[in-house]
């Protein structure tokens, strides 16, 4: 395996009933009872329940509260410094994510901009930048399982002006502490769940598909998280309160993104690039786009990664190798990939997440970024190819 250093400061708390018994303990640990700015989406938490647990755990406890809500699926600049200004002016002490990815991302945000007399814009996402400051600490209440957000200080963030969808990853802004109760994940609506468990897929095979080819615990972890994820994410579609298959979702979604796999790894992560520039232009949600998009990406590389797409085929698809080419079982895996993906309900083209012909798929394509990380060099000539071939 290559070097690396692995650092991950977030204490996870994970289980059924963990907010009601952990929840108070751990504000209290990192807030000195100012105020605790409580963050959510379009209000699902509300119908829920969940958001009235937690705002009941802590004003009981004497606490004060503010709401940041009306979070985004994909979280503008323009709501990052919203956050900013409502911790700001309510002399917040900690700020409570109650959500899934798209809460988790703009929170952390909101906490680096809230400590910051700069445009964290230019200075943390136009390109990376050095974070020698304390952000505002979060806490996070998982809700919605996919991006895996909550043990990294990934953010992935839209400048609406710019058109620019990206993502960075400062330790500085990982949570201090995550709350996992599996069943708070019951409630969300049948396409988000498949939608974002497809995120986790896409995810571990961004990682996995890419150098080193040679032995390495990263890969072995990856082709077992690959399998458990489709056997999971099926039985979640026959019976969405099936707790282990949902707990082993939520976990899932964890591993993949809390930088334990990437361990060692170039990465990949060029279909990311590709769909977060569609969603920067269209809006379409993250985990469709990314379902849309993979098979043809894989069938454009696959060549340049033959070891390992045939791995991919055996290991997580039991592809049988007997009388086939590499290619051919290379292919397999990858028809595989794109058949799973139509048997959960997933779009399989652009026009079936929003693409339409007055679309400017070359300007899409002319603004995604091109990572070295990739079997296969890409140019956006092919992303355009690419684009097309998926509409």
């Amino acid at each position: 395996m290559k070097n690396f250093i692995f650092e991950n400061s977030t204490k996870v708390i994970f289980g059924e009933g963990c907010v009601k018994e952990y929840l108070l303990s751990m504000v209290q640990k990192f807030s000195d009872g100012s105020t605790v700015m409580i963050a959510y989406g379009g209000g699902s938490v509300k119908k829920n329940g969940i958001y009235d647990e937690v705002k009941n755990i802590l004003t009981d406890a004497g606490m004060k509260t503010v709401d940041f809500s009306g979070i985004m699926a994909n979280p503008t600049y323009a709501k990052v410094l919203e956050g900013a200004k409502i911790a700001r002016e309510n002399n917040v002490d900690l700020i409570l994510a109650v959500g899934g990815g798209s809460v988790m991302d703009c929170c952390k945000a909101s906490a680096l901009a809230a400590k910051y007399e700069g445009d964290i814009w230019t200075d943390f996402w136009a390109s990376p930048g050095s974070v020698d400051f304390e952000p505002l600490p979060l806490g996070i209440i998982v809700t919605a399982a996919g991006t895996g957000s909550e043990c990294n200080g990934g953010a992935v963030i839209t400048n609406e002006e710019l058109k620019i969808k990206t993502g960075r990853d400062y330790p500085e802004c990982n949570a201090k502490f995550v709350l996992m109760d599996p069943t708070y994940t019951y409630s969300v609506p049948k396409r988000q769940m498949v939608s974002g468990s497809f995120d986790i897929l896409s995810h571990i095979m961004e990682t996995y598909f890419s150098l080193p080819d040679d032995d390495n615990v990263s890969d072995d972890i990856s082709e077992a998280l690959m399998r458990s994820v489709i056997r999971n994410l099926r039985k979640a579609v026959k019976d969405p309160k099936d707790y282990t298959a949902r707990s082993n979702l939520m976990w899932a979604a964890t591993m993949g993104e809390n930088r334990i796999i990437k361990l060692g790894k170039q990465m990949d992560f060029e279909c990311h690039q590709m769909e977060h520039q569609l969603g920067a232009y269209i809006d379409c949600n993250h985990g469709e786009g990314l379902a849309v998009l993979h098979p043809v990406y894989y069938r454009h590389i696959y060549k340049n990664g033959l070891y390992k797409f045939c791995r991919f085929a055996a290991e997580v698809w039991g592809i049988s190798s007997e009388g086939k080419t590499q290619e051919h079982l290379a292919a397999e895996g990858i028809e595989a990939l794109a058949d799973f993906i139509k048997e959960i309900g997933l779009p399989t083209t652009l026009r079936q997440i929003g693409v339409n012909e007055e679309t400017d798929l070359k300007a899409i394509a002319d603004s995604c970024n091109c990572v070295p990380g990739s079997y296969k060099k890409m140019t956006h000539e092919e992303i355009l190819e690419i684009f097309k071939e998926c509409y």
